[in-house]
């Protein structure tokens, strides 16, 4: 027998994929054959990211062009994964989701994923289709805050692909690195590896048609927020900070991270969080504990809208840790303050995607 491309792809006809009961061929594994006096190379692309029938498929193209070519004849056969990247972009799940909203804080500890969570559902009860993404995957809060700590995502697959179904509660799909992970261990991951896992969760995630996913960004500015500008077309960023001068001015840096050249994110604006105290036994008096309206003058020095200001309130850190986020009830103080927030971020919304173009992914060059 002639020992050529067309030979030895005639010969692959005959080994068929167990589970998808076709010939690999028709499958399109096949994705390079060289034949000649040096031997044969084979490149097999397989219907899925580590298929467990690859070994067994290789097995038995090394044996049959064995059987048909002789066991002196160099033979080659490589499983590859790049087109399975290529296919997970291609049919990842944010693509019918209109709008994705990253929520940003400079620093730590000035209420940002309790923001995420709360402004989350404010626009769920809207009536608009919502999902929250987790992104921080060094410290993921929001299985705490939603009471969904024993939440385990199933798993479904979807045309060689494999998709996570995201919890759905309070009106809103949640997706978390929090559900995977166990929560009294660190996370103690390097850079790459915490990216390849926010990428799965973006993509892999069965999100559904939306009309907004909300991103719960890491605090500060790093790897994660490169990711994210690379795999999602963000819509806009929002920034948390409380009024305190240290966390300012890492807003600051926020702002300038997105309107950075190679990033170019619009930032919809600011929110103010732990804005005054208030006690719930005396809803009229505020207590500027930590400083007072220091958003609103970075707003305007950096022209972007103050969206909104969150009191501190005992019952919103309560209600927080018992994971029944204050935003469900909008007679509560912090209840209506997360209301008007997401008449604001509604509205910033609106008006960004009538005077900008499209969003886009960014392209980040070294």
């Amino acid at each position: 027998m002639e020992m050529n491309k067309d030979t030895v792809l005639t010969l692959l006809k005959e080994i068929i994929h167990p589970e998808k009961k076709q010939d690999i061929v028709s499958l399109g594994c096949v994705k390079r054959i060289a034949a000649g006096d040096s031997g044969i190379e084979i490149e097999l692309v397989l219907p899925r990211k580590h298929d467990p029938f690859g070994s067994s498929i290789k097995r038995n193209v090394l044996s049959l062009l064995e059987q048909h070519f002789g066991k002196t004849t160099p033979i080659t056969v490589t499983l590859l994964e790049e087109e399975q990247k290529k296919n997970v972009s291609e049919k990842s799940g944010i693509s019918s989701i209109k709008n994705i909203i990253a929520v940003s804080a400079g620093k730590g500890g000035v209420g940002k994923s309790t923001v995420a969570v709360n402004l989350a559902i404010a626009v769920a009860l809207q009536g608009y289709r919502t999902g929250l993404l987790d992104a921080d995957v060094y410290g993921p809060s929001v299985p705490i805050m939603t009471g969904s700590t024993d939440y385990k995502p199933f798993v479904k697959e979807e045309d060689g692909l494999q998709k996570m179904i995201p919890l759905d509660k309070f009106g809103i799909r949640i997706m978390s690195i929090g559900f995977f992970v166990d929560s009294s261990s660190p996370v103690i991951w390097r850079g790459p590896m915490a990216t390849n896992v926010l990428k799965q969760l973006i993509h892999q995630t069965d999100w559904g048609s939306m009309d907004y996913l909300f991103i719960d960004l890491p605090p500060g500015t790093g790897d994660i927020h490169i990711s994210i500008v690379q795999e999602l077309p963000l819509t806009g960023a929002v920034i948390v900070s409380t009024p305190q001068k240290v966390a300012l001015a890492d807003v600051v840096k926020g702002i300038e991270m997105f309107r950075a050249d190679k990033i170019n994110v619009p930032v919809l604006g600011i929110i103010e969080n732990m804005a005054w105290f208030t006690p719930e036994e005396m809803p009229s008096h505020r207590y500027y504990i930590f400083g007072k309206e220091g958003c609103r003058k970075v707003a305007e020095k950096y022209h972007v809208p103050l969206l909104g200001q969150i009191p501190l309130v005992m019952g919103l850190t309560e209600a927080g840790d018992e994971g029944i986020p204050v935003a469900l009830d909008q007679e509560t103080q912090t209840g209506k303050a997360f209301h008007e927030l997401s008449l604001a971020v509604i509205k910033a919304v609106e008006e960004r995607n009538r005077t900008l173009p499209p969003s886009k992914k960014v392209e980040v060059k070294k």
